[in-house]
């Protein structure tokens, strides 16, 4: 299974969250996990914002981006490219949409243009329901 993976997921694993669990399940069986450059930015500055409000304490943080930064040696990273950045600008099925979530939507969709059997892995509502009307299987299930 190749898997895109959207932030809300890698946040939640991260964090520790409930669901993170089944995110970290889908991540381990994943043979390839591909993500946007932005997911990387939006995890680390969750880490940063946390740790500034006290939410987490420096180690903390510092724990939980030193884990993200060992598990992105191992997925492939795609670049915020001109045409994910035309596509960004464009209506998706179920507006109103985010602007990183379009971001997101976009670069699974231009992954899927060389890997048509990818999967989107998201917690988030928006993200899954514009992945399905888009034609994605939405992990996890």
């Amino acid at each position: 299974m190749m898997v895109y993976a959207e932030s809300s997921a890698v946040l939640a694993w991260l964090f520790g969250e409930p669901p993170g669990a089944r995110v970290a399940g889908v991540l381990r069986q994943a043979a390839q996990v591909l993500v946007s450059d932005l997911l990387l930015v939006e995890c680390d500055r969750a880490c940063i914002r946390a740790a500034a409000v006290g939410a987490l304490k420096d180690e903390q943080a510092a724990s939980v981006r030193q884990r993200l930064a060992r598990a992105s040696t191992h997925w492939q990273v795609l670049r915020i490219s001109a045409p994910v950045l035309e596509r960004s600008r464009q209506p998706f099925p179920h507006e109103p949409v985010r602007t990183f979530d379009a971001f997101h939507l976009a670069s699974a969709l231009e992954a899927r243009s060389a890997l048509p059997e990818i999967c989107v892995l998201t917690l988030d509502t928006r993200v899954r329901e514009n992945a399905a009307k888009l034609g994605f299987e939405v992990l996890p299930g």
